[in-house]
């Protein structure tokens, strides 16, 4: 469905929102009545008076999807009728699916291009793939002797808590939702608090297609308060996590003070993108670029925001990233024609300005951007900025910015490259570029992230795990069959024949 801006701008004005707590199948205002209000980044205006979860909601929801999982209302549904609610509630989803675009373009900033296109259409398709796998999975028999029967089965972990970021609201929640509903878990989501309104509608909907009461619950609220009762809760038996390395540290920690939880995280990112000399097509590579380090205002953890380029054509790709990069507009998220929207909120705005003046300070060359712009709307809009001549000691390399900043660093040797990639605290993605097929599998190897794309900027698609090493975070995988496995137990079952 194509729509105008004006028409988009109507239909975002008629929008209902759905503020309260999702707690065992129905509305719940939050026991201390209070509340926290949610803003539009683009403008800087209220939104809506959220309800602000705390101790006593998180305790509510927790016994809620225990009881679920212990009854077994869904923890021991044949898995084909488990399917059969998933793939209804994704059916449920793809007919709002204007609706939740519209969530995430209006409290996140994000283009509603792409919220629309790319977005809630992975969410839907993510729901709908761990659907189908919920029948499909097998267990084993081990080679035992006669005498024995050696059964290796996978059963749910329990009650998971789902701890999400704003970036991508309700995609970040599908990641996490698909295999842990799939695999037959009961769910305690806590939404970012910048970003709560589509998780809590996506929660009605898998009410309305026959998710059983307590089976998916919502939480929005504070970090330090309804995401650290998530982390200490005695009685949640695991955690998955996206955010900042900061943030997955704690919850490491509230594990370790609770009941050892399992604690799976994926965090932040500084990912390199390489590019040899005999890479192909500049023009190719110069789009590619530009993606990776701008898509989505550069708030993406994956965000390829070191560009690592051999000497010998390092001022000609700038120059073509700069040019591709000049047609990203920003502005409006509601309006179609901009590629860019609003930074997440004003301290995160100030936060980015801050990075790009520090590559000024420490002598990096600014070749485009740098400044805030459209302040008359109240909202939170930077430019689109490059630097070159950029060192791999200077914070804007090294801190991972999370806005639409792009350093480039030069390099010699294919050694020197990827030292360069390797030369960070994290490990998420990388992208490199060569049309030397032996060097391709030498530096993918090489290269310490969880994923590398070769001659494209890609995280894949739901078939392969998604996640990092290091401090981008481990044990975790989003996306694919691996998912499903983290979000079950490993039993054996050993049986003495007659």
């Amino acid at each position: 469905m194509k729509l105008e801006y004006p028409e988009i701008k109507k239909r975002a004005a008629k929008l209902k929102f759905r503020t309260k707590a999702f707690i065992d199948g129905d509305f719940a205002a939050a026991q201390s009545e209070e509340t926290f209000t949610t803003e539009n980044p683009a403008t800087g205006k209220p939104l809506a008076d959220i309800a602000a979860c705390d101790t006593p909601d998180v305790d509510r929801a927790v016994r809620a999807a225990r009881k679920a999982f212990d009854s077994g209302v869904w923890s021991r549904l044949k898995p084909g009728e488990r399917k059969r609610v998933l793939l209804k509630w994704a059916d449920l989803l793809e007919t709002h699916a204007l609706e939740l675009a519209l969530l995430d373009t209006l409290e996140a900033g994000k283009p509603i291009g792409d919220c629309a296109t790319m977005d809630i259409p992975d969410t839907i398709h993510c729901i709908r793939w761990h659907a189908e796998a919920t029948d499909k999975l097998y267990d084993h028999v081990s080679p035992t002797g006669p005498e024995n029967l050696a059964l290796i089965v996978r059963e749910p972990v329990g009650v998971v808590g789902c701890v999400i970021p704003w970036n991508f609201p309700a995609q970040m929640a599908a990641w996490k939702l698909g295999p842990a509903l799939a695999t037959g878990n009961s769910v305690v989501l806590k939404p970012a608090e910048l970003t709560s309104l589509s998780a809590i509608r996506m929660a009605e909907l898998a009410a309305e297609a026959g998710l059983p009461a307590g089976v998916f619950n919502v939480v929005p609220g504070l970090g330090e308060t309804a995401g650290q009762a998530i982390g200490r809760h005695m009685d949640v038996d695991m955690v998955a996590f996206t955010g900042s390395t900061e943030v997955g540290r704690y919850f490491l920690k509230y594990a370790a003070e609770s009941n050892l939880k399992r604690i799976i995280l994926e965090c932040g990112g500084k990912s390199p993108q390489v590019v040899f000399e005999d890479a192909l097509d500049l023009e190719n590579v110069a789009n590619n670029a530009v993606g990776a380090a701008f898509w989505n205002m550069g708030e993406n953890c994956s965000c390829g925001s070191r560009l690592i380029v051999h000497t010998k054509i390092k001022d000609e790709l700038v120059e073509r990233v700069a040019k591709l990069a000049k047609t990203w507009k920003v502005g409006d998220p509601l309006d179609p024609r901009n590629r860019l929207g609003a930074m997440i909120e004003k301290p995160h705005l100030e936060k980015v300005l801050g990075y790009i003046a520090a590559g000024k300070a420490e002598g990096a060359k600014l070749v485009m951007g740098g400044r805030r712009i459209l302040e008359k709307t109240g909202g939170c809009f930077v430019e689109v900025t490059m630097f070159d001549e950029v060192s791999s000691r200077m914070k804007i390399a090294r801190d991972e910015i999370f806005g639409p900043v792009l350093s480039v660093i030069p390099f010699s040797t294919e050694d020197e490259a990827l030292a360069l990639a390797n030369d960070t605290n994290y490990g998420l993605a990388a992208s490199l570029y060569t049309q030397d097929v032996n060097r391709a599998h030498r530096a993918a190897r090489a290269i310490r992230a969880g994923t590398v794309s070769v001659n494209c900027f890609s995280e894949g698609d739901i078939t392969t795990p998604f996640g990092g090493f290091r401090q981008s975070g481990f044990f975790g995988r989003d996306k694919s069959i691996w998912a499903h496995q983290q979000y079950t137990e490993l039993k054996t079952v050993w049986i003495q024949l007659a």
